[in-house]
């Protein structure tokens, strides 16, 4: 009797908000590996907020899940069963295995870890994806100079805790804005920031504005972007000239679904936003961290001991079983999570 395993797929398209009927949880035979295929248990695989999009049939830079198809995620676990002279049954691998407890990959589109250098969940976060985007979006669009002022929005998250961090290490201002007296002390106490603001202890942008303009005295050099909305209108007017802002993520507009993130209603801000990167000669840069993979062996280089040495902090939140995966997601969305959201398989 062949290995079962179990998969969460797309079961509809979310209008708004993902809900639990979104998802379908189901249980079949595990596949078994092709020519230069390898098949893996997964022991946690990650949640993160660009997976919002993949529920969405629109246009974008990565084509959507489809109806009935597996939800797309990274993974880690053991090999056990491979095709591949690259991998033996006891090895340990990331992959994009999505919400699923056995992922079946080719060995080319696997990533050998090792254990004994630290837990393999962190391929998931710090040393992962996650914190790869915090470093390249900082260093590369961020081009930071000491004594500048950072600002980073979901800043206990595991891209904006690697980009204050690193910030912080090039002698920089780094000033958070997180929801939640909780997770602003964790900004400043775990992961080194200046400041933090809690941006759900301020109604409008013009109230938020004016505790990010009282941290930042010298105005704004970088705005690390993650979440549009509310913080976005509150920051944008502090930028300093020639300021930069790299544009990873929007997640306040994540749930417009087939809007692509576009507000159909109220004020059109557009002109004050084109006048302001105009007058300020701001540099506003949007990437896809996939597409800078060439980059990803000097972060490990300059990252992986810092973290193995505790220079570098990060905080995982592991939830418990592949059932649980739907309500931990939607929770993460509307800022349940605290650090590196996590599912843990077995």
């Amino acid at each position: 009797m062949s290995e079962q395993m179990q998969r969460i797929t797309l079961a509809s398209r979310p209008d708004g908000a993902p809900e639990a009927g979104n998802f379908r949880l189901e249980t079949g035979p595990a596949p078994t590996p092709g020519d230069g295929e390898v098949l893996m248990r997964v022991h946690y695989m990650s949640l993160d907020p660009y997976m919002r999009g993949r529920m969405d049939d629109v246009k974008s830079y990565a084509a959507p899940v489809p109806i009935g198809g597996t939800m797309e995620a990274g993974t880690v676990g053991e090999v056990i069963a491979s095709n591949s002279p690259a991998f033996k049954p006891g090895d340990f691998a990331f992959g994009m295995g999505g919400w699923a407890t056995h992922a079946c990959l080719r060995a080319k589109e696997l990533r050998k870890l090792d254990p004994a250098h630290g837990p393999i969940t962190a391929a998931l976060g710090v040393l992962g994806m996650p914190g790869f985007t915090g470093w390249y979006g900082l260093t590369k669009l961020g081009r930071p100079k000491a004594g500048e002022t950072l600002v980073v929005a979901a800043a206990t998250g595991p891209v904006g805790s690697m980009a204050g961090q690193v910030a912080k290490a090039a002698g920089l201002r780094a000033v958070g804005i997180a929801g939640g007296a909780e997770k602003c002390a964790l900004a400043v106490e775990k992961f080194g920031f200046d400041a933090c603001i809690d941006h759900r202890a301020y109604d409008t942008a013009s109230d938020l504005r004016k505790a990010v303009a009282a941290a930042c005295p010298d105005g704004i050099d970088i705005y690390y972007e993650n979440v549009g909305g509310k913080v976005f209108e509150a920051v944008l007017p502090l930028m300093n000239t020639f300021s930069r802002i790299p544009v990873c993520g929007m997640i306040a507009g994540y749930n417009l679904g087939a809007l692509g993130g576009v507000e159909t209603s109220g004020p059109d801000r557009m002109p004050m936003l084109w006048r302001s990167i105009l007058v300020k000669q701001m540099s506003v840069t949007g990437f896809i961290i996939s597409n800078h993979y060439d980059l990803y062996p000097a972060f490990l280089a300059e990252i992986g001991p810092k973290v193995a040495s505790g220079e570098i902090a990060y905080l995982e939140d592991i939830a418990q079983g592949l059932e649980t995966a739907p309500a931990t997601f939607i929770s993460m969305l509307n800022g349940g999570n605290r650090g590196k959201q996590v599912v843990k398989l077995i």
